[in-house]
């Protein structure tokens, strides 16, 4: 009798320490609706149209009364030889984009936080953000005009003696140029949360490598760069789950039939096979392909990085 006495009043206790809790942090867990609706609507409730890749979808008939196909699209997917070129390509532009583009917010965030004008600081972190908020349909306007036969670099290689090169339009450019573009709207914003972890180092550390004689490089390669490592590789597992997105909105908007043999990505593939072609199911198949590799790669370098630097390194 004690003991059942004893666990129902720690259940009492459990249930109303949760209450204080929930108490708590209500206007945070108020805030977190917005945000779980979002998620439930726009990324949930349409996992439903997956059902398409394993349907030979009629448009008559709708998803539910479409008859099965079981795996034939995926099969469709293995013998189309030109998939194989969408997924070479989309693999090497995100490679491309990760080597290049993965360190630069990390470069920036060190060496922005030595600068000792705070005014300075601000203005170039300002100015550093604003290309993340120009789409890209006006990014490859501008990225049009540079590049164009007409446009400030061509101008430059004709000053020096040389011919005008169509860039956007000659496969031995565009997939450099995409990094380029790529790395200059997104390493403002990318370098926020490198902003946010050194700003959270405590700054004994660095008083006490002074007093020790250390200058600002040592500082940034001994103190620095070692407590941002759990941030860096958290940010890298997350990139890599991304690696077959190599970027639908740039590339839709600055590529051409001219360079689709490098640029063609598995986004624009199902893009034209399922709006375009209207081939419905072929088109999620693929774009299902895509998801499906992207858990796998996910899973598999979380597992690298836990084995490497630890569980307080990994997401979970």
């Amino acid at each position: 009798m004690d003991d059942t006495m004893a666990a129902g009043l720690g259940k009492r206790a459990l249930r109303s320490e949760k209450r204080k809790k929930y108490k708590q942090y209500r206007v945070l867990l108020l805030m977190m609706i917005p945000a779980i609706v979002y998620y439930i609507i726009f990324h949930y409730l349409p996992m439903y149209g997956v059902l398409l890749a394993f349907k030979d979808f009629k448009i008559t008939q709708g998803i539910l009364h479409s008859p099965w196909a079981g795996f034939e699209h995926f099969s469709k997917i293995i013998d189309d030889s030109y998939f194989y070129t969408v997924l070479e390509n989309t693999i090497i532009i995100s490679l491309y984009k990760l080597i290049f583009g993965f360190p630069v917010p990390i470069l920036f965030a060190l060496l922005l936080s030595e600068v000792a004008s705070l005014k300075f600081k601000k203005v170039v972190q300002t100015v550093s953000y604003l290309p993340h908020f120009i789409s890209w349909v006006v990014m490859a306007g501008i990225f049009f005009t540079l590049f164009s036969l007409d446009g400030p670099i061509n101008a430059i290689i004709k000053l020096f003696g040389g011919d005008p090169l169509l860039f956007l339009a000659d496969d031995r450019y565009f997939r450099s140029i995409l990094v380029v573009t790529s790395i200059f709207q997104g390493f403002g914003w990318g370098s926020i949360i490198y902003f946010a972890a050194i700003s959270n180092i405590d700054p004994q550390l660095y008083e006490a490598a002074i007093i020790d004689g250390a200058g600002r490089f040592k500082r940034m390669f001994y103190i620095s760069i070692p407590m941002l490592v759990p941030v860096i590789a958290i940010m890298l597992i997350l990139s890599m789950s991304g690696i077959l997105d190599a970027g639908f909105d740039q590339i839709f908007n600055m590529y051409n039939v001219k360079v689709y043999n490098v640029a063609d990505i598995i986004d624009t593939y199902v893009y034209r096979k399922g709006l375009v072609e209207m081939n419905y199911s072929y088109a999620t198949a693929v774009g299902l392909f895509k998801s499906v590799v992207a858990l796998v790669l996910i899973i598999v370098v979380n597992r690298i990085v836990k084995w490497i630097g630890g569980k307080e390194h990994a997401l979970w």
